[in-house]
């Protein structure tokens, strides 16, 4: 059986309620599913009011604009350090508690080689358990192990922005503000599902660029979104 639901839902408002998905045919086949949605025995079931999103080859979730974030297993996020103990880093991801780093999840952790970051600290880690009622935890390694895109990140600049954008920015293919701006500009760019996005860039300049095209391209469509950073990159040409 086809995992993908009916094309009725997909990219489509959904509400509390809705059943979007009947698994009870769907033998030896995993899906995964994101925020907003929930398994009800044989059905898949809404639980937050969004637009229902679906990405090959197996995973759901709902996307909204909403500034307040829901831990989700496998989401990366931005992460403030506002404490540190013997044995965990704790941090604020915009969620409804705070989660905990442990000081061993980094790439060859030990004892020995605790990294150093101070309160304030800005990181890039993978949430990698969200229970309800309890602080998610985080880790600053992919599935395999290594340390990949995640840990401090340093200089630049973070700011804040609903879900619904973040989810934007790191879709596939991707997104024209950021095609449109990659042409042009050498930046990086780190975005959490949480609602934060990092930028950097060797100049002020291009960086205060690269985050007000962000910021301004969250209610344009995709050929408005490529005007606005046309416009933008010839203000500086």
């Amino acid at each position: 059986m086809d995992p993908k639901p009916s094309m009725t839902f997909i990219d489509k408002p959904v509400i509390p309620g809705d059943v979007i998905l009947d698994v009870s045919a769907m033998m030896d086949q995993t899906i995964k599913l994101g925020g907003g949605l929930q398994q009800d025995h044989d059905t898949i079931t809404v639980i937050k009011a969004g637009i229902l999103r679906f990405s090959e080859p197996n995973k759901y979730w709902i996307e909204s604009s909403h500034k307040r974030y829901i831990p989700t297993v496998g989401d990366t996020v931005l992460g403030i350090v506002v404490d540190k103990r013997a044995d965990s880093f704790f941090v604020d991801i915009k969620g409804p508690m705070v989660a905990f780093l442990p000081v061993l999840a980094f790439e060859g952790g030990t004892r020995r080689n605790i990294p150093k970051y101070e309160v304030g600290a800005l990181i890039y880690a993978r949430i990698v358990n969200a229970n309800t009622g309890m602080n998610p935890e985080l880790s600053c390694m992919d599935a395999s192990g290594k340390a990949a895109e995640f840990g401090l990140l340093k200089d630049g600049y973070m700011f804040e922005s609903s879900t619904g954008l973040s989810r934007m920015l790191l879709s596939s293919p991707t997104c024209p503000v950021l095609e449109g701006l990659g042409k042009k500009l050498a930046f990086e760019i780190a975005v959490g599902l949480n609602g934060r996005v990092w930028v950097n860039a060797e100049h002020l300049s291009s960086i205060i660029l690269v985050a007000n095209a962000i910021m301004n391209s969250e209610s344009l469509t995709p050929v408005q979104q490529k005007i606005m950073v046309e416009r933008l990159l010839d203000r500086v040409n």
